[in-house]
C-alpha cells in the first residue's frame, strides 16, 4: 500500500520523475489533477497526484479531531501530540491506543523484558514515575487450559500473585490451518505469512485465470493473490483479519 501510495504521489513527487513503465504497470487506472495549475490529465493507473499533495487537502480541525479521540477512547489521556500523531497516521495511533488500554504502561519496561518475557525467577524493576518503582519476579507458569490460557504466579513487591493470561502461542498451536497442495495448482496457498485484508471472492463464483481473489497484508506490503487458472470456487477456507502462515490453504478452485 505505502508503493502505490507513492507512486500516486501522495508524499511528493521523485527527483527525475517516476520510474516508467513500472508506474503505469502498478496503477490500474485513473486521473491525474494538476493541484498547482488546476487541468486534469489521464495517466494510466489509479487516481493520482501531480505538485505537492498538501495542497489539496481541508485544513485539519486539531480540536475537533482531538475531541472525537477522547470520545473514541475515553480510558486515554489525549493531548496535542496525540492529535497530531493520529492526523498522521490514524490507524497506527488507534492500534497504538488499544494497546495501552489492554496492557498498561509498557514503554516502562526494559526493552528485552518486553520483546522476549522474563526468565522465570528473575525479578526485574519497574519505575512508573520518580520514587514509585515496582519489583516484579516471575515464579511460574501453569498448564495449557482449554480455552488457550494460562495462569501465571508472581511476586508483586514481595507479595504473591497471579493472573489468567491468553497464550497466543498455543492458541496457533490449537488452531490447525490446513496446509494447501503443492502439486494441485487449484489448491491456493499463501505465497507468504500476514493477514488477510481482503476477499475479492465467494463460493461458487466463476473467476477467470488472473483475477484477484483476495489482499494478503504483510509488513506494511499488500500482495493481490490471483487465480492460477479459470475455475469456480469450490472453497473459501479464510476470511478477512484472520492471521495465515506460509502455504496455508487459501481456497479450492474446481
Amino acid at each position: 500500500k505505502s508503493v502505490i501510495e507513492f507512486l500516486q504521489g501522495y508524499i511528493g513527487e521523485p527527483y527525475g520523475g517516476y520510474p516508467e513503465p513500472f508506474r503505469s504497470k502498478v496503477l490500474s487506472g485513473g486521473a491525474c489533477m494538476d493541484l498547482d495549475s488546476g487541468p486534469a490529465k489521464v495517466v494510466q493507473g489509479k487516481a493520482t497526484v501531480s505538485g505537492r499533495p498538501g495542497a489539496s487537502m481541508p485544513p485539519v480541525d486539531f480540536s475537533a479531531l482531538r475531541q472525537d479521540l477522547k470520545e473514541r477512547h475515553p480510558n486515554a489521556v489525549i493531548d496535542r501530540r496525540d492529535a497530531v500523531t493520529s492526523a498522521l497516521y490514524p490507524a497506527v495511533f488507534d492500534d497504538f491506543v488499544r494497546f495501552r488500554e489492554e496492557f498498561g504502561p509498557v514503554d516502562k519496561l526494559k526493552t528485552r523484558v518486553f520483546l522476549t518475557g522474563p526468565e522465570i525467577a528473575e525479578e526485574f524493576p519497574v519505575e512508573l514515575e520518580r520514587g514509585k518503582t515496582l519489583s516484579i519476579k516471575p515464579l511460574a507458569v501453569g498448564n495449557l487450559r482449554s480455552d488457550g490460557t494460562r495462569e501465571v504466579f508472581f511476586e508483586l513487591n514481595g507479595q504473591s500473585r497471579s493472573v489468567i493470561i491468553k497464550d497466543k502461542a498455543a492458541s496457533k498451536e490449537i488452531r490447525v490451518h490446513p496446509k494447501a497442495d503443492a502439486a494441485d495448482r487449484l489448491s491456493v496457498g499463501a505465497p507468504m505469512p500476514g493477514d488477510i485484508v481482503e476477499l475479492r471472492v465467494k463460493e461458487g463464483q466463476q473467476v477467470e485465470k488472473g483475477q484477484p481473489m483476495l489482499i494478503l497484508s504483510a509488513m506494511k506490503m499488500e500482495m493481490v493473490v490471483t487465480a492460477p487458472e479459470t475455475g469456480r470456487i469450490k472453497a473459501l477456507h479464510v476470511k478477512p483479519g484472520l492471521k495465515v502462515e506460509g502455504e496455508d490453504l487459501l481456497l479450492e478452485i474446481e
